[in-house]
C-alpha cells in the first residue's frame, strides 16, 4: 500500500485548519488597481465568509514555467528524495502501509529553500525569491522520486522473483530472477516514465471541465499557499523545530537501541510487554518510533482495523488452526513451510486483499463511469440550450465564475503541453519497452506487453478519475489484475509466475504514476503552478527515484542477509503474498492445504461484506467499521505493529483532548519527525552491517525455567 492506498483523512482537515488560521485579510494585500467587477466578485464572497487565496497573492509575480524550475529546488528535491527513500523503502520491507508524505515534503522543502535564500539575501547574493510555485515544483519532485520505491515493488512484486523469496514460498522450480542493481535500474527507466505520458493530454478535462477534487493535491497547494503569507511561514517555521527536535530523538533512539541488538531475537524491538505466551504470537510493543509516528498520521479506523485483525487471526484463528496439525496438514513441515500453517496466514489474507480490492474497484469504477456519464450528459445539455441562446439564463445552478477560479484557470491554460508530444513519447517509450523488457524477461512476450499498453491508457484515466473522486489509488490492483492475467495466459510451463510478476510491475507504474501526476496538476492549478513545470519536475523526480530508490534497496538488501524471510527485521510480507498470487494465477487452487480453499472463500466473502455493510451505513456509523485490507495485513505479519500504531493513535487522542489547537498545527510535524529520524538511522546501521561491526550486547527476554538452564549450562561448561 502507498500513499494513496490509505490517504489519512486527518491530514486534509489539519492542513485545512493551517490554512484558515494562516491567512490575513486580502485588504493589505490586494493590488489597489484592480477592476471594479473583480472588487465587486471579491466583496460578494466576503460576505459569504470566503476569502480570496488569489487576491492575497495577487501582488506578486507569477515566474514563468522555467524560472519555477530552478537548481536550487532540484538540489534540495534530491537530497529530500534520499531520506524519504529511505522511509519508504523502511516501511515497505516492514509492514507495507505507508502513510501520505506530501506534507512532510512540502515542509522540508519550504525550509530549506527558505534558509537557503535567507542566506543569500544577507549576503547580498539572493537573485530570485522562494515562491510558493518552487515549493510546489520541490513536493512534486520528492513525491515523484519517493513513490519509485513503492510503485518500483522493491518489497512486492520485484523482490517475489527472488530466490529467496521463492525458496520461501516452495516454488524457485517456476523460475526465479535475483535482484541486481542492473537490471533493476533498467527495468524502473523503461516501464516508469509511460504513466505521465498517458493522462497529460487529459489534464484540462480532469482539472477544469470535471473539476475533480483530488483531496491529498487540494489539501498539499492548501498548506503551500499558507507557507508563503507572513503567519504561514511563521508557523512553518515552528512545525520545522518540533520536527527537527523529534527527528534527533528518534534517531538517538535508534541508534541507543542498535547497541542491544547483538544477535537474533535481542534487544527492545523483543521486549515481551504482554509475557512470553503473548510474544510468541507477536502480541508485544517493539519501540518502534516509526510505527509510533505512522500511528499518529493514519486515521483512527486503519490503526484500529489493524489491531483487530491482529487479534482475530494470531489470538483466535492461528492458534486453533495449529491444533489441527497433522489433521489438515503435516505436523513435521515447519512453521514457515507454505505446505503448513504459512499457507492459511498468506492465502487468507491474499483472499481478503482481493475481496477489498474487487469490491473497491467495482465502487470507483461505477462512479468513474457514472461520473463521466452525467458530465457528458451535462455538457451535452448545456450546448443544446447555447445553441438557442446567445447566453444561458441565470441560474443558482450555475453561478459566476470565482476570480480564484478565472485566474488558475488562465495561467493553467497560459503553458500548454502539445498532445502531438505526448502521443509520440507513449508510442516511442512503449515500442523501446516492448523490445527491452522481454530481453531481461524471457517469460515475458513482447505480444503481452503490447496488450498491456493497448489497455493501460484507459486503466490509467479510470485510475486517475477515480483518485480525484474518490482520493483513492487502485494501483496495486491493477497490478494484481495484471499477475491473474498474464500469469494464466502464460501458463506454468512457459513462466507464468515470473511473466505475472512483471506484468504486474508494467501495469503498476503506469497507473500509479499517472494518478500522481494528475494529483499534482490539481496541486499546480491551485498554486499558479504552470502545468508545464509540473511535468517537467515529475519526470525529473521519476528519474531521480528510478537511481535513489534501487541503490537504497540494494543497500538493505546487503547489509541484511534474512531480508524477505518471515522472522527477520525486515520481513518484505507482500512479496510473499504477490509471489503467491502468481503462483495461484498459474497452478489453481489444487496446491492448497485442507480446507484452506474453503476458508479463502468464506473471508473474501467477508471482505466484501464489511465493505457493503461500511457503505451502507454512511457516512455518521460507517466510519467505525474496520477496514478489510487494513485487517488482512497482520494475518501474515503479526499484530506488534499495530500495537505500536495504536500507541500513536492513543497519544494524539490525548492531545487532542489536552489542546486541540497545538494538536492540529503539530502532530504532523511530530510524526514526521518519528518517521524520519528512525528511517535515517537505517543507512548509518546499513553501513555497519556491510562493514562488519557487531552490536556490543545482546538484551534477551527468557522465561524463569530457560534462564536457569542456562545458568546450569554455563556454571557446568566453568
Amino acid at each position: 500500500m502507498r500513499k494513496g492506498d490509505l490517504t489519512p483523512e486527518r491530514d486534509r482537515v489539519t492542513e485545512e485548519h493551517e490554512l484558515q488560521e494562516t491567512r490575513f485579510s486580502p485588504e493589505t494585500e490586494r493590488n489597489k488597481n484592480v477592476r471594479q467587477y473583480q472588487r465587486e466578485e471579491d466583496d460578494e464572497e466576503e460576505e459569504e465568509g470566503e476569502e480570496s487565496v488569489e487576491g492575497i497573492f495577487e501582488s506578486r509575480e507569477v515566474p514563468s514555467w522555467k524560472k519555477q524550475l530552478t537548481v536550487r529546488a532540484f538540489v534540495v528535491s534530491f537530497a529530500l528524495s534520499i531520506l524519504f527513500s529511505f522511509i519508504v523503502m523502511k516501511l515497505n520491507l516492514t509492514t507495507g502501509i505507508i502513510p501520505s508524505l506530501n506534507v512532510s515534503a512540502g515542509l522540508l522543502g519550504f525550509f530549506f529553500v527558505k534558509t537557503w535564500t535567507k542566506m543569500l539575501h544577507k549576503s547580498g547574493l539572493l537573485k530570485q525569491p522562494f515562491t510558493r510555485q518552487e515549493n510546489t515544483v520541490i513536493q512534486t519532485c520528492v513525491v515523484a522520486s519517493s513513490g519509485i520505491a513503492f510503485s518500483g515493488g522493491f518489497g512486492t512484486y520485484l523482490f517475489a522473483m527472488s530466490e529467496r523469496i521463492a525458496n520461501h514460498s516452495g516454488d524457485a522450480a517456476r523460475g526465479v530472477k535475483d535482484p541486481s542493481l542492473g537490471w533493476i535500474i533498467a527495468f524502473l527507466f523503461v516501464v516508469s516514465f509511460l504513466g505521465l505520458f498517458s493522462v497529460v493530454p487529459l489534464r484540462k478535462i480532469m482539472i477544469i471541465d470535471f473539476k475533480l477534487t483530488y483531496p491529498s493535491g487540494t489539501a498539499t497547494a492548501h498548506l503551500i499557499n499558507s507557507f508563503h503569507t507572513p503567519q504561514g511561514a511563521k508557523l512553518a517555521k515552528e512545525q520545522v523545530r518540533v520536527l527537527g527536535k523529534f527527528f534527533s530523538l528518534s534517531f538517538l533512539w535508534g541508534f541507543f537501541q542498535w547497541f542491544f541488538t547483538a544477535g537474533e531475537n535481542c534487544g527492545f524491538h523483543s521486549f515481551p510487554t504482554f509475557g512470553l505466551r503473548a510474544y510468541q504470537y507477536k502480541f508485544y510493543f517493539d519501540f518502534s518510533a516509526t510505527y509510533v509516528g505512522v500511528g499518529m498520521i493514519c486515521p483512527y479506523i486503519i490503526n484500529i482495523s489493524l489491531l483487530l485483525g491482529g487479534i482475530l487471526s494470531w489470538g483466535l484463528m492461528w492458534p486453533l488452526i495449529e491444533t489441527r496439525k497433522g489433521d489438515w496438514f503435516p505436523s513435521d513441515v515447519d512453521s514457515s513451510s507454505m505446505n503448513g500453517l504459512q499457507a492459511y496466514k498468506v492465502f487468507i489474507a491474499v483472499a481478503m486483499i482481493l475481496g477489498d480490492g474487487v469490491y473497491n474497484f467495482c465502487k470507483v469504477l461505477s462512479r468513474t463511469l457514472s461520473g463521466l456519464f452525467k458530465q457528458i450528459r451535462g455538457e451535452a445539455s448545456c450546448r443544446i440550450s447555447l445553441s438557442r441562446e446567445e447566453e444561458p439564463p441565470p441560474s443558482p445552478l450555475t453561478p459566476k465564475i470565482s476570480y480564484d477560479d478565472q485566474r488558475r484557470t488562465r495561467f493553467f491554460l497560459k503553458d500548454q503541453i502539445p498532445s502531438w508530444f505526448a502521443g509520440g513519447g507513449y508510442v516511442l517509450i512503449a515500442a523501446v519497452s516492448i523490445a527491452i523488457l522481454p530481453q531481461m524477461f524471457d517469460q515475458l512476450r513482447w505480444y503481452y506487453i503490447l496488450v498491456i499498453y493497448v489497455f493501460a491508457p484507459i486503466l490509467a484515466f479510470c485510475n486517475a478519475y477515480g483518485a480525484g473522486l474518490t482520493d483513492w489509488s487502485l494501483a496495486s490492483t491493477y497490478g494484481k489484475l495484471a499477475i491473474f492475467a498474464i500469469g494464466a495466459w502464460a501458463g506454468s510451463d512457459h513462466g507464468g509466475v515470473l511473466a505475472g510478476l512483471a506484468a504486474c510491475g508494467v501495469m503498476m507504474n503506469i497507473v500509479s504514476t499517472a494518478s500522481d501526476l494528475t494529483q499534482d496538476f490539481k496541486t499546480g492549478y491551485l498554486t499558479l503552478s504552470s502545468p508545464r513545470a509540473m511535468f517537467v519536475s515529475q519526470v525529473i523526480g521519476t528519474a531521480m527515484g528510478c537511481l535513489v530508490s534501487p541503490c537504497v534497496f540494494w543497500l538493505f538488501y546487503k547489509a541484511f542477509d534474512d531480508l524477505g524471510l518471515p522472522n527477520s527485521k525486515y520481513p518484505a510480507p507482500f512479496a510473499t503474498v504477490y509471489r503467491s498470487m502468481a503462483k495461484l494465477g498459474v497452478e489453481g487452487v489444487s496446491s492448497l492445504p485442507r480446507d484452506c480453499l474453503v476458508l479463502c472463500y468464506a473471508f473474501f466473502g467477508f471482505a466484501i461484506l464489511i465493505n457493503v455493510v461500511k457503505d451502507g451505513l454512511g457516512n455518521r456509523w460507517g466510519r467505525f467499521v474496520p477496514l478489510p485490507m487494513a485487517m488482512a495485513i497482520p494475518f501474515f505479519l503479526g499484530p506488534y505493529f499495530a500495537i505500536d500504531m495504536c500507541v500513536g493513535s492513543l497519544v494524539l487522542f490525548v492531545w487532542e483532548r489536552l489542546d486541540a489547537p497545538k494538536a492540529e498545527a503539530f502532530a504532523t510535524a511530530v510524526a514526521s519527525g518519528l518517521i524520519c529520524g528512525d528511517g535515517i538511522w537505517t543507512l548509518p546501521s546499513s553501513v555497519l552491517a556491510i562493514a562488519g561491526v557487531e552490536p556490543p550486547i545482546c538484551m534477551k527476554f527468557l522465561s524463569s525455567e530457560t534462564n536457569h538452564r542456562v545458568d546450569k549450562f554455563l556454571q557446568g561448561s566453568s
